[in-house]
């Protein structure tokens, strides 16, 4: 029987660096569904209930600034963060 790898748990906010992190490279399968989910215009409230494993009845105010935080780091990634991981792969 094969072990499943837990999800990574999902901060409040996603990093601001202007720099790959580390929480970058473990929320990669999380960026991605944020933006499948917002291409496939899902409401913001269901995203964050099953992507992030928050609920926005009982704290809409946090699971909003997550949502919206996480949605833009990701948005970030297509535009800069992937060319990050291109310069890693090359010096290897």
């Amino acid at each position: 029987m094969s072990q499943q790898t837990p999800a990574p748990s999902i901060a409040d906010l996603a990093p601001t660096a202007e720099g790959l992190t580390a929480y970058d490279e473990s929320h990669m399968v999380v960026y991605l569904r944020l933006l499948d989910a917002e291409a496939d215009g899902a409401d913001w409230r269901e995203v964050a209930q099953i992507v992030l494993d928050m609920d926005a009845v009982r704290e809409p105010e946090r699971a909003r600034r997550a949502f919206d935080s996480h949605l833009s780091r990701a948005k970030w990634m297509t535009e800069h963060g992937y060319r990050h991981l291109l310069d890693r792969v090359r010096s290897r």
